[in-house]
């Protein structure tokens, strides 16, 4: 018995590092080198269910699929020396909102904080609310 079954692609991009990233979107991984992001530690990226990039960040500033600061995009809480610094989530119930959970350096006063980014603003290119 055989089934089909199609994958989700959300996580078919990655940046990361000195304007890093990873695209899996075909048979063989392509690097990229277009990103704006130099993150030393932790850092997250989201695509639409195609694997079409929507936004980036290192936990401190989001980039969106062209690779500008989103409006609000910036001091998000995170740190840039947290090995995990952050993670993107999809927000439940919604199509095109996503939650960011940033986390502060060792003994940071922020500890862990969360923004939203909203994709139907700005153009579709997202806004951190």
């Amino acid at each position: 018995m055989s089934q089909i079954s199609n994958a989700q692609k959300q996580a078919n991009v990655w940046y990361f590092g000195a304007n890093a990233g990873i695209d899996f979107n075909s048979v063989k991984p392509q690097a990229i080198t277009n990103g704006k992001m130099f993150a030393s530690e932790g850092c997250a990226s989201i695509c639409n269910a195609e694997g079409r990039l929507l936004f980036y960040t290192d936990g401190v500033r989001v980039w969106d699929s062209t690779h500008q600061q989103m409006p609000n995009g910036d001091d998000l809480k995170g740190s840039a020396s947290s090995t995990q610094s952050v993670v993107i989530v999809p927000k439940p119930f919604t199509s095109n909102s996503y939650y960011i959970f940033t986390s502060d350096k060792v003994a940071g006063a922020e500890g862990i904080t969360y923004s939203e980014v909203n994709m139907g603003l700005n153009g579709g290119k997202g806004d951190v609310l």
